[in-house]
């Protein structure tokens, strides 16, 4: 039921660390991949570890934030690939400050790439899932769509945002044989925490508000998401499932 064999999936935000777990699942499942980076080193660099014997994974530059930019993506791996059946929306960003010293400029920024960056490849994504009726639509959300973390509003907002966003995206596209999933991680060790969580009172306050006690690693998430991204999960969408150590239930 968890088998991905002639499958095509598209990771965007694909060279970072959460990317980078998920993508390995994946390819260890049996799906072909495209992983899309706005760092073309970075998608280069998975994708040749990614690579498994007859199936060889792409590379692409992408920016999220340039819908034009995602429609030419999108039609490049469905020109190579035939199709695209399974999205991965894992680019992302944050910058973490006092509410009241967000520029307009940093505010957008976040937006745009979070929330607006999702749904731009979502809806270049969905319209061909949509005409052949099959899609696995997965993004990457967090627990700060439950929970209000000081000193990252604008992060939160997206977060928030993608959960709604997802279900009302489940109910409009599941007639259609399309689902529409996140996965909600707690605090994470990758490159977006690495500054946050080198400070060890930090590290060990947030490590201690998780009834598991300990931050999450990127490997946490890649069962979940082949389960949600393959036939095991045909009935499930419109849910964001935490990967968070007991933390959203505490």
């Amino acid at each position: 039921m968890f088998d991905l064999s002639g499958r095509v999936a598209l990771i965007t935000g694909g060279g970072g660390g959460l990317a980078t777990a998920i993508a390995a699942g994946l390819a260890d499942f049996g799906a072909r991949l495209a992983i899309a980076d706005i760092d073309i080193d970075a998608s280069s660099r998975v994708a040749r570890a990614c690579d498994r014997p007859g199936n060889e994974t792409l590379a692409l530059a992408l920016d999220v934030t340039n819908p034009l930019m995602v429609q030419d993506v999108v039609d490049a791996v469905e020109e190579s690939c035939g199709r695209i059946d399974i999205l991965i929306n894992a680019a992302g960003m944050n910058i973490r400050r006092p509410a009241t010293e967000y520029t307009a400029d940093e505010w957008m920024r976040i937006i745009n790439t979070n929330l607006s960056g999702v749904f731009y490849v979502t809806q270049a994504v969905g319209r061909g899932m949509l005409a052949r009726g099959y899609g696995r639509v997965l993004s990457i959300g967090s627990v700060s769509s439950l929970l209000g973390h000081p000193y990252h509003a604008p992060y939160a907002a997206t977060k928030g945002g993608i959960a709604i966003m997802t279900k009302s995206l489940a109910t409009e596209w599941a007639p259609r044989g399309v689902t529409v999933n996140a996965l909600g991680p707690a605090y994470t060790e990758t490159g977006l925490t690495r500054e946050l969580l080198a400070d060890p009172e930090r590290r060990q306050r947030i490590t201690a508000s998780i009834p598991m006690g300990r931050l999450g690693a990127p490997d946490d998430l890649v069962g979940a998401a082949v389960y949600l991204c393959s036939n095991a999960a045909r009935f499930v969408t419109g849910q964001t499932l935490y990967i968070d150590g007991g933390r959203t239930a505490d």
